[in-house]
């Protein structure tokens, strides 16, 4: 496996020969952009790879839609090329919408709630048959999920295989169906979402994980390797970069000797 971070929750994830995009995010820096309810962010960080040196991609995971930091105008715009999209029940439908300013083939969509899975057979010979999962989060505090929408995370198998090659957890904070898939599971990669994301309108409401959380989080799983994503290239990062890198310095080293750091732009073997 190699991973390949371009910034915020986007990273490129080549598995056996299949190419996977997380969270595709490629506007240039910049822009501030509205999520509802008084809450927004501003792009910090430009893209480290620009959509069109991708190359192909076999599969797009869409954690959810709806906010901008994890699909962006860039990013949306490339779906209708990919051979399959895996998202939300709720973001598929939105996805293959005639309003949607990209839409994307219903044939290619896959919209899942938390448990369910999708067989995706390999779109080239001598691949394996991958089966992705969704796993459960919640994006911010209790009983705001009607503010923040549906949002999953993605436990990827080979077919025939029980260990999880690599779970993505999403943007989620830590609560408790989270902790319990961490312990269930058997997970070769773990990609963690972070940044401990706040807004001034919430006050010390947190809406992701901070780095204490990831941390946490690790010790529970025991993946081979942790690694993380969507903690730095966005204004609505308070733990951010910093407090995920203080957070693993402290950590035991059952966890500080399983975390592999992605650098922006480059291939990193896993």
């Amino acid at each position: 496996m190699r991973l390949t971070r371009i910034g915020g929750p986007t990273v490129l994830v080549e598995l056996d020969g299949w190419r996977l995009l997380v969270d595709p995010t490629f506007d240039p820096a910049g822009r501030y952009y509205a999520f509802g309810w008084g809450t927004g962010s501003t792009k910090t960080g430009d893209p480290a790879i620009d959509v069109e040196d991708l190359g192909p991609i076999d599969v797009a995971l869409v954690s959810h839609d709806h906010h901008a930091d994890n699909l962006d105008d860039a990013g949306r715009a490339m779906l209708p090329s990919v051979g399959a999209v895996v998202t939300t029940a709720s973001g598929a439908v939105r996805l293959a919408s005639a309003q949607s300013a990209a839409p994307v083939a219903a044939e290619r969509l896959h919209g899942l709630e938390t448990g369910a899975s999708v067989t995706l057979p390999a779109p080239r010979p001598g691949l394996p048959t991958l089966v992705i999962s969704a796993t459960p989060c919640r994006h911010g505090p209790p009983l705001t999920h009607a503010i923040v929408g549906d949002v999953i995370g993605f436990a990827i198998r080979r077919q025939g295989e029980e260990e999880v090659a690599l779970w993505i957890t999403g943007d989620t904070v830590l609560f408790e169906p989270l902790r319990r898939t961490a312990d269930e599971l058997s997970i070769d990669v773990m990609l963690a979402n972070v940044g401990g994301v706040r807004f001034g309108v919430t006050g010390p409401l947190r809406f992701t994980m901070t780095g204490r959380d990831a941390v946490e989080l690790v010790g529970i799983a025991a993946p081979r390797v942790a690694t993380f994503a969507h903690y730095d290239g966005w204004s609505h990062f308070v733990d951010g970069e910093a407090g995920l890198r203080d957070a693993i310095d402290a950590s035991a080293a059952s966890v500080h000797d399983r975390a592999v750091w992605l650098v922006d732009g480059r291939a990193v073997e896993v």
